[in-house]
């Protein structure tokens, strides 16, 4: 049954590339890591950082709303989200984040502002991992068979950002955008990089 699994499963893998491929491989293999149960994370104050701010982007009210029972990583977990990095740092400074994705979702060629592909989690020192933002991923050769016209993808007026191959992340070329809905970065809510997330507390630093 595993090699059917996994030979139904060969097209997919053969686009969507390294990282999210150990993903899928959690999912079809049945590793416990999906089914893991880790500690808790409470909401901290940080996670209402918008509270009070006018003006804040419709798009990161919309991520919050999906994803606020994502602040309890085990939830997410329960649903089918698997773990596709560790905790990624800046070249120079800050941090990406640990990303969780369902897989499923990466190959779907199609963004949505309430189904983000990536839930990106810190390492915090008592080894819970806290959610900070999102990532919205879709592979431009899927995107490009989805729309023939062509165009760089955009969600909710907010363009994504083109990662060409080869990259640090193993993947065919890619469009992404970062969402941090659940943390402040002074380089924008929107910028790769988050100067306030660290991978100082990751298991092994």
């Amino acid at each position: 049954m595993q090699t059917s699994l996994l030979k139904s499963s060969a097209t997919l893998t053969s686009t969507i590339g390294f990282i999210l491929w150990v993903a899928i491989a959690t999912v079809l293999t049945g590793a416990t890591l999906a089914r893991a149960q880790l500690p808790s994370t409470a909401m901290h104050a940080s996670h209402d950082f918008s509270l009070g701010i006018t003006g804040i982007s419709p798009l990161i009210g919309k991520v919050r709303a999906a994803t606020t029972r994502f602040l309890d990583i085990n939830a997410a977990i329960r649903e089918g989200w698997v773990q596709g990095t560790p905790c990624v740092s800046g070249p120079n400074s800050g941090a990406m984040g640990v990303h969780f994705i369902l897989p499923s979702r990466v190959p779907d060629g199609v963004l949505n502002a309430n189904e983000p592909e990536a839930l990106i989690y810190m390492p915090m020192p008592d080894g819970t991992l806290r959610l900070v933002g999102v990532e919205f991923i879709v592979l431009a050769g899927d995107w490009a068979g989805l729309h023939p016209e062509g165009g760089t993808p955009a969600l909710d007026g907010h363009l994504t950002n083109y990662v060409g191959e080869p990259n640090r992340y193993g993947l065919p070329a890619f469009y992404e955008l970062h969402v941090w809905a659940w943390e402040q970065n002074p380089n924008g809510s929107f910028a790769d990089w988050n100067t306030q997330v660290s991978c100082d507390r990751q298991p092994g630093n």
